[in-house]
């Protein structure tokens, strides 16, 4: 009987849980040829990077073109599997290129550690020890990181809040600390575990939680652009984009997915450089609701002159050095290829990557409809799925779109008869 319970698994060399994998999922020898094709990624350090690695998966490796971001030019690398978003980000930057290109900017890259104190008998008193006993509290935090302190960041600050919750009032104490060009949990999450002895100590309290927040707003980043209007089309369009933004601006079910095309270019970019995507979808999504109702991330409005003018702002922790951004060969290969120097550059680009893929999604929704572009790629990716190769790719996808029927079962059904075809000339 197959069973999931696999004492040892982790200590077991690659091959051999390759080989357990197989038995279990009856796997063919071409399939595990595929887990075990590892590109630019060796097995021996994917296996260092993460636990139980039978092999490397892979994902498309593009660049977007046109970027003109502070009157510098960039070639971003993005990662990603979905159709069109590349060629989106491209095309839109280059439309916000003839208005000037890109206006971006960051706050200093600080994170927050957050400690959990509870049990507390006075609450008032022990905010109040807390405050009196800043200085002592990041004198701890940062004996943990005197590199981190020698490069001008370390723990800076540190703010009291209380809550109430239904295990009784809580005091939360953030640790504000400068992480520089890191993305930097791991330095907040030691800190804060520093801290936390002398903060029970003064306080008489109990803390429980003591780790880094991911609603990043100390570390934002911004964007912001001018589009002509005889770039984008005309006033008509302008008008078109303003309603689109106005049903996000207005409804949350809209606006999930218009901050959805934000995050596409914006992932993309952190898949690229081996950044962490899941802290930046839920700082984003967080600081979408911090007001209480979720909006939209980005903001339009018509200039005097009728153009359209766009704004981006959203958390942005982001590093270039640690973790994935060093250890993963494609990743460091990334950084290059953008030619950033810091953490708050990178997160300039990739802010302005989500600007550009919100005003893409935003004009084609206001026009032709999101479906023609992406639609055309997608049809690719059926053509593939169902078998085509070389040229008989492309073949199945002209096909498929003059016959307007875009599906696994039809792009198979194609790809039948052009071999019948082609056998019978032969």
């Amino acid at each position: 009987m197959k069973t999931s319970r696999l004492p040892g698994f982790y200590k077991l060399p690659i091959i051999e849980r390759v080989k357990v994998v197989k038995d279990f999922a009856n796997l063919t020898e071409e399939e595990v040829s595929l887990l075990l094709n590892t590109g630019s990624l060796p097995l021996s350090l994917a296996d260092k990077m993460i636990e139980n690695v039978i092999g490397v998966f892979h994902l498309p490796f593009a660049v977007a073109t046109n970027f003109l971001i502070n009157g510098k030019d960039y070639l971003v690398p993005m990662v990603i599997e979905e159709p069109s978003v590349v060629a989106a980000a491209s095309n839109a930057a280059k439309m916000i290129r003839s208005g000037g290109g890109f206006k971006a900017s960051t706050t200093p890259p600080v994170m927050i550690g957050q400690i959990q104190l509870t049990k507390v008998k006075d609450i008032e008193e022990a905010k109040k020890q807390i405050l009196a006993e800043k200085d002592k509290i990041l004198e701890i935090a940062n004996e943990k990181d005197p590199i981190l302190v020698k490069l001008g960041g370390g723990a800076k600050d540190l703010e009291v809040r209380v809550i109430d919750t239904f295990k009784g009032p809580m005091i939360i104490v953030h640790l504000l600390v400068d992480v520089r060009d890191a993305m930097g949990a791991n330095a907040v999450n030691t800190m804060a575990e520093a801290v936390a002895p002398y903060i029970e100590k003064i306080t008489g309290g109990k803390v429980y939680l003591r780790i880094v927040s991911n609603l990043a707003v100390k570390r934002l980043a911004r964007a912001e652009c001018i589009v002509p209007k005889e770039v984008l089309g005309g006033e008509e369009v302008v008008e078109g984009i303003m309603y689109a933004y106005a049903f996000a601006k207005s409804d949350p079910y809209r606006a999930a997915t218009h901050n959805k095309g934000i995050m596409n270019g914006v992932i993309a970019v952190a898949l690229a450089t081996g950044n962490d995507t899941r802290a930046l979808e839920a700082g984003a999504h967080a600081y979408a609701s911090i007001t209480g109702r979720y909006l939209p991330l980005s903001t339009w409005e018509v200039t005097e002159k009728g153009d359209l003018k766009g704004f981006l702002e959203m958390p942005m922790a982001v590093g270039i050095v640690g973790g994935a951004t060093r250890s993963n060969p494609l990743a460091r290969l990334a950084i290059k290829i953008l030619g950033v120097k810091t953490a708050s550059e990178l997160a300039q680009v990739m802010v302005s990557v989500g600007l550009a893929n919100n005003l893409a999604a935003l004009k084609a929704l206001a026009t032709e409809g999101i479906q023609r572009g992406h639609m055309k790629l997608h049809a690719r990716n059926l053509a593939i799925a169902a078998g085509a190769t070389g040229e008989l790719i492309d073949l199945v996808v002209e096909r498929m779109i003059k016959e307007g029927e875009i599906r696994l079962d039809k792009a198979k059904k194609i790809l039948e008869e052009l071999k019948r075809e082609r056998k019978s000339i032969a």
